[in-house]
């Protein structure tokens, strides 16, 4: 690891950087950017608060009681910040509709998003100081999983979904209080601490623990620790790059500089995808090629007699066969192709896994694991090949996924996923009223004014 002075000089550096970020003028681009995700998340939130990880969320937060500091989500109910950021950081991963940063091997807006929202209401923000602690949060967040310089994802055990995206909720909250550099360092001790999360949640299949573990531990942690520093609370100097601190704790082989390299000029929230799809990552790149091939090839479910779908080997078996339809594979293709295309309900539905239908084609569906598409740049690369029913046989790599940095979804995109995903819940025009109330986040002098709006019927 660098000497002892280089490694203070870089966590010196990513504390200043935190602590006059909501000041920070971002650029217009960088601005969009965040936007989308701001609104990604949001949406993810209001479709989530009807799932069952949201329900119990709710129904958790208002057995806690406490100051009305912020509004959970989906409800005309106030709680504190703390409360509020666990229960809107649980609907924000309801499901597999939020985005994902493929780097940093993490979902960082169910954590940053509920974070900063709910210290922005705390403090009556502006929309302005909201928006650049959100990308704030996006750039700690991912750096600090890029620090830990992990090997292949099977090489180790802990969740990296809850660990970096804790720092950034951390340093999203910490700026919205008004935090300084040395209260910034303490922050991070408090976010040290709390670092927790295993890969166990893939054994979860009723999305409910893992909704905590990626969205509401996260982001209450992050609220948690920015509230007690702010009233005072001290934490110990050195805990990220000290002896025991969190990089040597968490890893083998830390890389520090990554914690502030290029900070200030790459902004994070340009390398977080958006899914086309809001199913679970792995799956993207398949059904972008089974799009393409239904649209260019004319393919119909009732031509196919097989379907192989190639996936890079260290993530296929994330979706195998598995007994969730929005991180089923073989399932989420068989539907696409009955039915012309995928939406958020069609994601969702268990009882269409049951389908005789649905069924039949999902047996033609084989998923095979190709380490040469674990190489392949830029990641999660997929090839689907078809063999028709009549003899031919068809197929499509997809290369860059719709959504990701290398094939980014436009504003118009991003509207209509979050309008379709809002709709059925809002209503179309209080849907609308959102999106354009985010789309003109600056023109937000408190960031209590959309309280009306994320409030459903």
């Amino acid at each position: 690891m660098p000497s002892e002075s280089g490694e203070v000089d870089v966590v010196s550096e990513l504390c200043a950087y935190i602590a006059g970020a909501t000041e920070s003028d971002l650029p217009a681009a960088v601005a969009t950017k965040t936007k989308h995700h701001i609104l990604d998340t949001l949406a993810a939130m209001i479709s989530g608060a009807h799932l069952d990880p949201g329900r119990m969320a709710i129904t958790y937060a208002r057995t806690l009681g406490g100051s009305a500091e912020a509004l959970v989500m989906g409800t005309d109910f106030e709680t504190t910040a703390v409360n509020a950021a666990l229960a809107n950081g649980m609907m924000a991963h309801a499901d597999e509709t939020d985005d994902s940063h493929t780097a940093a091997r993490c979902h960082i807006g169910c954590a940053v998003v509920p974070a900063a929202l709910a210290m922005a209401e705390r403090q009556q923000a502006s929309g302005t100081e909201f928006l650049r602690a959100v990308t704030l949060g996006y750039d700690v967040g991912a750096r600090f999983n890029l620090s830990l310089n992990l090997g292949p994802i099977a090489s180790y055990s802990l969740c990296t979904h809850s660990h970096g995206p804790g720092f950034g909720a951390a340093a999203a909250a910490g700026a919205l209080a008004g935090i300084d550099t040395v209260q910034a360092r303490h922050l991070l001790a408090y976010q040290a601490q709390q670092s927790s999360g295993l890969k166990t949640y893939m054994r979860d299949l009723e999305h409910i623990e893992k909704a905590f573990i990626f969205g509401g531990m996260p982001a209450r942690n992050g609220v948690t620790g920015a509230t007690m520093v702010a009233m005072g609370f001290s934490g110990i100097p050195d805990d990220i790059t000290g002896r025991d601190g969190y990089l040597q704790a968490f890893s083998d082989d830390p890389r520090v500089e990554a914690l502030t390299e290029e900070l200030g000029t790459r902004f994070e929230v340009t390398r977080t995808n958006i899914k086309k799809w809001s199913v679970g990552s792995p799956i993207q790149a398949a059904l972008d090629s089974i799009e393409v091939l239904m649209n260019e090839q004319g393919l119909r479910a009732e031509d196919v007699e097989a379907i192989t779908a190639r996936l890079p080997d260290d993530r296929a078996y994330i979706v195998d066969n598995r007994d969730m339809p929005d991180i089923c594979l073989q399932h989420l293709i068989a539907v696409t192709l009955i039915d012309r295309g995928l939406g958020f309900a069609d994601c969702h539905d268990e009882d269409r896994m049951l389908d005789p239908q649905v069924r039949a084609l999902r047996e033609k569906v084989t998923l095979v694991p190709e380490a040469f598409l674990t190489e392949a740049r830029p990641e999660r690369q997929a090839i689907v090949e078809v063999k028709l029913t009549d003899g031919r046989e068809i197929s499509h790599r997809t290369v860059a996924v719709r959504g990701t940095p290398e094939n980014p979804m436009e504003t118009q995109e991003v509207e209509e996923k979050a309008g379709g995903l809002m709709g059925p819940v809002l209503g179309e025009k209080r849907s609308n009223d959102l999106i354009e109330a985010i789309a003109d986040l600056e023109g937000v002098g408190n960031i209590r004014e959309l309280r009306p709006l994320l409030i459903c019927d």
